[in-house]
C-alpha cells in the first residue's frame, strides 16, 4: 500500500511468486516480509547448507506431485541455515501446485488426492474495536451480512484490565447474537503467563467462545497445555508454525483443539497437507489461517478441501491492494458457505493491472553485481 500503518493488518503488502514452465504460469503468495524473502531467493551462497532458494528451484523438472515434493525437500536441504527459506519456499510451493494443476488440467485439491472440495463455514476475521461499543457494532454488521461465525482479535484485547476484556467479549456476543459462533484471537498477548490468561476464563465460557486463539507464543507448549486443563474453551494455534514440525509439536504436546496453518508461512501446500493428515489422525481440527488476498485464501483451503465442512478463516477487512489483487474472489454461496472453484490449479488469477498499480521497484546488488531486480510483467 502507498502508506503502511502500524496496525495488525497483514494485507498491507503482498509478495507474489511467479513460476513459468511448459507454457503455463503458476502463482503463489508468501505471508512474509517481502524484501528479506526476496533476498533469500538470490543471496550468495555461504556454505553447502546456506544456498539461495532459487538455486534449488530453477531448471527443475515438474511433471507430478512427487516432483514438487522433491523440490520442496531440495530447498530444505540446501537452505537449511537460511532462516527465511521456509517463507520463500511457501510461495514457491504454492506456485508449483498452481502450475502443475494448470499443466494437468486439475484443481490442486484433486492433485492432493481429494475427490471433491467440500463447503466450509467461513468465519469473518475482524480486529477488536477500540471500544466495546465499536466491537458490538462490528459484530452486528457481520451478523446482518449473513455470517454465522465471527472472530475478533488483537486491538486492545489483553492490553488493558480484565474488565475491559470482559466488556469486549460481552459486546461481541451481543452483536453476533446467541446462536452465532464466536471466536477470539489474543495475538500471543500473554506470551506464556497462564495465570493472566486464566483471569479471562469465566468470561470466555460465559460468552460461549468456541476457541481462544494464540493466548501464548507458538513455542510455549506447556502454557497452552496448562491453560487447556482449566477451561472448557478449546485452544487454537499454529499460524506461527514456520514448518510442519513446529505444527506437529503443537498438535502432540500443547493440547490444542484447533491447529491453524498459513500455507504462506509453513512451507506451502506440501507442508500444510502433511499437517492436515497429522492433525486428523490425532483428533485435532485443521483450520486455515488467511489474512491476505483471495489467491492466498484459495491456496490455504486446498490442503483440507476434502475434509469435513468445518470452519475456515475468511478475511473481511482487506486493504484495497489485497482485495483488488485477484480477478476472482471466493464469494459466499446462498447458504453462507465457501467452496473452492472447480478450475485447474488454484482457480484464482492475479489482476496484473493491480500488480502494476502497486508494484514496488526493487534491486539487490552485491559487489556491483545485480542479483535481483523487479521483473517485467
Amino acid at each position: 500500500m502507498p502508506e503502511i500503518k502500524d496496525i495488525s493488518d497483514g494485507s498491507q503488502d503482498v509478495l507474489l511468486v511467479r513460476i513459468t514452465a511448459g507454457g503455463e504460469v503458476g502463482w503463489g503468495e508468501c505471508e512474509a516480509a517481502p524484501l528479506v524473502t526476496i533476498a533469500s531467493l538470490v543471496c550468495p551462497m555461504s556454505h553447502s547448507a546456506c544456498k539461495p532458494v532459487g538455486a534449488s528451484v530453477l531448471g527443475q523438472r515438474l511433471e507430478s506431485p512427487e516432483d514438487i515434493r522433491r523440490i520442496h525437500q531440495t530447498v530444505r536441504a540446501n537452505s537449511m541455515d537460511l532462516l527465511q527459506a521456509d517463507h520463500t519456499l511457501s510461495g514457491i510451493d504454492v506456485a508449483l501446485w498452481d502450475l502443475l494443476g494448470k499443466v494437468t488440467g486439475q484443481p490442486v485439491y484433486a492433485l492432493l488426492g481429494f475427490e471433491r472440495a467440500n463447503p466450509k463455514i467461513p468465519y469473518l476475521s475482524l480486529l477488536f474495536g477500540d471500544t466495546a461499543e465499536e466491537t458490538r457494532q462490528k459484530a452486528e454488521m457481520a451478523r446482518t451480512a449473513g455470517y454465522r461465525a465471527l472472530k475478533f482479535g488483537w486491538g486492545p484485547f489483553g492490553h488493558l484490565d480484565v474488565k475491559s476484556d470482559v466488556d469486549q467479549l460481552m459486546a461481541a456476543r451481543e452483536g453476533l447474537g446467541p446462536d452465532g459462533i464466536l471466536l477470539v484471537d489474543a495475538g500471543t498477548v500473554w506470551v506464556d503467563d497462564v495465570e493472566e490468561a486464566a483471569r479471562r476464563i469465566q468470561a470466555l465460557e460465559a460468552c460461549r467462545v468456541e476457541w481462544l486463539e494464540e493466548p501464548f507464543h507458538t513455542g510455549a507448549l506447556q502454557a497452552y497445555k496448562a491453560l487447556s486443563q482449566r477451561t472448557s474453551v478449546r485452544l487454537a494455534g499454529g499460524e506461527g508454525a514456520h514448518n510442519e514440525y513446529m505444527a506437529y509439536q503443537m498438535i502432540d504436546y500443547a493440547n490444542i483443539g484447533y491447529v491453524q496453518i498459513d500455507v504462506g508461512r509453513v512451507g506451502g501446500i506440501t507442508a500444510a497437507k502433511r499437517v492436515y493428515d497429522h492433525a486428523t489422525a490425532r483428533g485435532v481440527t485443521y483450520v486455515n489461517h488467511t489474512f491476505t488476498s483471495h489467491l492466498a485464501l484459495s491456496a490455504s483451503l486446498q490442503p483440507f478441501a476434502g475434509g469435513q465442512p468445518v470452519l475456515c478463516e475468511y478475511p473481511g477487512q482487506l486493504s484495497p491492494l489485497a482485495y483488488e489483487l485477484t480477478c476472482q474472489h471466493l464469494s459466499l454461496n446462498d447458504k453462507g458457505e465457501v467452496i473452492l472453484p472447480d478450475r485447474p490449479g488454484l482457480g484464482i488469477e492475479p489482476d496484473l493491472n493491480t500488480v502494476r498499480k502497486y508494484l514496488v521497484d526493487v534491486e539487490i546488488k552485491v559487489n556491483g553485481q545485480v542479483l535481483y531486480e523487479t521483473p517485467a510483467l
